[in-house]
């Protein structure tokens, strides 16, 4: 099991980061919530990881903290979610934002998540409020009124493009993540900024 890295960012093609450890480069899937504090190309990062062995990939899932990866490990045992939609949720909304959405009780928000439907979001809140009685850590207040995150500089010249590509990475179907990007597309708008209003918007 791989449970921590420490390297050097390489690349950072969201929701994809490239670390070198050693010599060896590790591509690790991230939240976007994760993804946006990252380190600029070229610095020093730990990210705590979760590895999924499957017949035909092995995948790495990374996180800034111990308890946001805490939390993707409950969120892949409810049925019907795995890893993709996991990552998938945890990028549309912060941890926070997604404890406060459950214990609320707010299926039609978690709805609007890509690959959420009403009977895998009223499964998330009934299977998820037990979970969070087994969790612990200031990520697990119950807050919504959070600051937003700071996106990291993007060196991509075609960031429009690649907020889409991200979204789709993410479960969005290409005319929907398209639709997103566009709604919130601003010159001089670096790709992580996108997806991040891209996300917001989608809510």
């Amino acid at each position: 099991m791989i449970g921590r890295l420490r390297g050097i960012i390489l690349e950072k093609q969201p929701p994809e980061v490239l670390i070198e450890i050693n010599g060896v480069g590790y591509e690790v899937f991230m939240p976007m919530s994760c993804f946006y504090e990252l380190p600029d190309r070229g610095q020093e990062a730990i990210i705590f990881t979760h590895f999924v062995v499957r017949e035909d990939a092995q995948l790495l899932y990374g996180f800034n903290d111990k308890q946001e990866r805490a939390l993707f490990r409950e969120l892949i045992k409810v049925n019907g979610v795995g890893p993709k939609l996991a990552l998938a949720i945890l990028s549309g909304m912060s941890a926070q934002q997604f404890v406060h959405a459950v214990e609320q009780e707010q299926v039609s928000v978690l709805i609007k998540l890509p690959g959420v439907g009403k009977k895998t979001a009223e499964r998330l809140v009934v299977e998820m409020k037990d979970r969070f009685k087994g969790l612990n850590g200031d990520l697990f207040n119950n807050n919504s009124d959070l600051p937003p995150l700071s996106p990291s500089k993007s060196a991509d010249n075609d960031a429009e493009a690649e907020a889409v590509s991200a979204l789709v990475a993410l479960g969005y179907k290409p005319p929907e993540a398209s639709r997103l990007v566009s709604k919130v597309m601003k010159p001089n708008t670096d790709c992580e900024t996108l997806i991040r209003e891209a996300l917001r918007a989608a809510l």
